[in-house]
């Protein structure tokens, strides 16, 4: 029990990973095993040994105090990789991460878009994060007004920027919705006040989203077969509950103590 508790609390705050650190988290001895880490919020500075879990895919090291991520060049076969929440401006040693495919670096101290450059190597890139609305984490480099069309351009290929799809399914209808918001807004406010249009009519009839019922037989079959075991359902729910009525009654007569008149 006292060692359960020392381990938990070596883990909560551990600054550097190191092999006993990996083993306790994942219960893989050999390190090359490895797949899946996550290592959060634990007051991490040191990458330590983590170079050393080559055939790693996933890791999450988010909410951590990591500024240097060099250790991580080592790791070809990582696929996701998030690193929200931490002190990263120097991305230098994730330009060997061939096989990266998302990258979340939200919430660091990534200043300039000349820092970004070193990713352009990763070919399999599809989803870069570096701003996370949900969570306010942001990177000085996301201040730049036309931050986002130079990183487009600068990855042709990427598929999400920051959670939104800027290609394939559903980006368009992200952009339709995202100008239909904008157009609104826009038509809404009037010298810096809510303009109310009283003279709006809805769009269709008060009655048009009830559900009417059908004249077709079979639909009608099947509705009444529908009520009847909901009905039979009900009966059964009600059966339960008095038989664990009674049967906690019963376990709670057992427990009392006997008496005895004398």
């Amino acid at each position: 029990m006292m060692d359960s508790k020392r381990d938990k609390d070596q883990d909560a705050d551990c600054e550097k990973i190191t092999p006993v650190l990996l083993k306790s988290r994942t219960g893989e001895f050999d390190l090359e095993s490895i797949l899946f880490l996550k290592l959060r919020g634990l007051g991490i500075i040191d990458l330590g040994c983590i170079g050393e879990c080559l055939h790693l895919e996933k890791l999450d090291l988010s909410g951590n105090n990591i500024t240097n991520v060099a250790p991580l060049a080592s790791l070809r076969l990582l696929s996701v990789l998030c690193l929200s929440s931490n002190r990263i401006s120097n991305l230098e040693p994730l330009r060997n991460c061939e096989g990266l495919q998302n990258l979340n670096l939200a919430g660091n101290i990534i200043s300039s878009i000349e820092n970004l450059q070193c990713l352009q190597l990763l070919r399999k890139l599809e989803s870069i994060r570096l701003k996370d609305n949900t969570y306010n984490y942001t990177n000085p480099v996301c201040r730049n007004a036309a931050y986002r069309n130079i990183v487009l351009e600068m990855f042709p290929h990427i598929k999400v920027l920051d959670g939104e799809r800027v290609v394939g399914r559903g980006s368009e209808l992200y952009q339709l919705c995202k100008d239909i918001d904008e157009t609104i807004k826009a038509g809404s406010y009037k010298n810096g006040q809510l303009v109310e249009h009283t003279d709006c009519k809805p769009w269709v009839e008060d009655n048009y989203w009830e559900l009417k019922r059908s004249n077709n037989a079979i639909i009608e079959e099947a509705y009444k077969q529908f009520n009847d075991v909901l009905h039979e359902c009900r009966l059964l729910n009600n059966r339960a509950s008095h038989v664990i009525s009674q049967t906690e009654r019963s376990m709670s007569l057992k427990k009392q103590p006997k008496q005895y008149a004398i």
